[in-house]
């Protein structure tokens, strides 16, 4: 899709592909925030781009820090400044690169940052989009705090549904005094002003306790449900017992790790892979295999990567998964749909992949349609654990 800004037009993918490409890789808040930067800055926001940050350019230094860009909208837009992006999502850093190449732009300015990697520098404009989960929001103010300087200005965007009292809340505490725009298109910006002199120390990671399971878990920032187990993943593990013996087991979309660890515990025998595009997932899940394996030799696989893409290893045995059902705040099963058809190429002949999922989304349809054949291995009101068999 043509992505139409002040400083061109640009083609634009998301990541993963949908079906019918008709998901936008931009929002009307990534829209209403380049046309304020380059367009018509507010009155109590300096011009920023042109007398602010073009001296930075000219000396080969960086300037601008953008967080959060999903699919890389917002970094194409501003190509010919240099640039750091910083994101908790591997994904997003593919979609940008992706994107860059689409549109022929040198990403020479342009640096991806790792969320479990720390900024470095100092930075005079902060660009951020708003993350669906709070505690990211908090992590990330906190770890900023000490890379921005007092006339820093700090520009944060979403839809107007998602921004809350607890998101103004969040920016008062963490960076100072905030205001907000009016709303454009459904569209909000927020200015946040680092007057706040107090120091904070990120609440994150966070451990819980999982005595069902003799387990403590270390939870980053952006895993689901990081102050207790989600009871999806609960139940699946309930079932782990019943799992064919698999000499490769993979935990895919693996969050914090839990339900390849305690498959592990089951099969202390096999190897196991632990798949996720989230930073702060795979950073959870090898804190939490380190802390049950400590005694025991490593035989696990740790992959940042878009499903399958960037795994390395051999065909598998078992696959464990949890779909999600979202992207960011776009809700679809283009993800479950990418994890299900990417498994059946990678599992052997013989080998299984066991999904839990809402009821009300239908997965035992496509597993169907993908392997010839699904079978339910246990449910309740809210959940069903399925297994589709790899024929040939």
């Amino acid at each position: 899709m043509k992505f139409i800004t002040q400083s061109g037009e640009f083609l634009l993918e998301r990541l993963p592909k949908t079906v019918k490409g008709d998901l936008r890789a931009w929002d009307a808040a990534d829209e209403l925030l380049l046309s304020t930067l380059l367009n018509n800055p507010p009155e109590h926001t300096p011009p920023l781009l042109h007398d602010v940050l073009d001296k930075y350019v000219k000396v080969g230094g960086c300037a601008i820090l953008i967080i959060n860009d999903s699919f890389g909208a917002l970094s194409v837009a501003l190509h010919q400044y240099t640039m750091h992006s910083w994101s908790d999502s591997y994904l997003s850093h593919l979609a940008t690169q992706q994107n860059f190449n689409i549109n022929q732009l040198d990403d020479a300015k342009h640096l991806s940052i790792p969320s479990n990697k720390d900024l470095n520098q100092s930075y005079d404009l902060v660009i951020i989009k708003i993350p669906k989960t709070l505690g990211l929001l908090e992590d990330q103010l906190c770890r900023l705090k000490p890379h921005i300087h007092a006339n820093t200005t700090v520009i944060a965007t979403a839809m107007s549904k998602h921004i809350h009292t607890s998101t103004l809340k969040v920016f008062e505490k963490f960076i100072g005094t905030t205001s907000t725009s009016r709303a454009t298109k459904k569209a909000r910006l927020i200015f946040a002003k680092n007057d706040n002199s107090q120091k904070h120390q990120s609440p994150y990671p966070k451990t819980i306790s999982e005595d069902s399971l003799k387990l403590t878990l270390v939870n980053h920032a952006n895993i689901f449900a990081k102050d207790k187990l989600d009871i999806g993943t609960r139940f699946l593990i309930e079932q782990l017992k019943q799992c064919p013996a698999a000499n490769h087991i993979v935990d895919l979309g693996c969050g914090n790790g839990v339900l390849g660890i305690i498959a592990g515990r089951l099969q202390p025998e096999a190897k196991i892979s632990f798949i996720d595009e989230s930073y702060a997932a795979i950073a959870s899940a090898k804190e939490n295999y380190k802390q049950e394996n400590k005694d025991k030799p490593n035989n696990a696989s740790f992959y940042n990567s878009d499903c399958f893409n960037q795994f390395t290893g051999e065909n598998v045995d078992l696959i464990l998964c949890n779909p999600p059902f979202h992207q960011n705040h776009s809700i679809g099963d283009h993800i479950a749909w990418q994890m299900f058809k990417q498994s059946h190429e990678q599992l052997q002949a013989g080998g299984e992949i066991w999904v839990i999922g809402n009821r009300h989304l239908a997965y035992h349809v496509k597993l169907k349609n993908l392997f010839g054949n699904c079978i339910t291995i246990a449910s309740n009101k809210k959940f069903v654990v399925l297994v589709a068999r790899k024929e040939k």
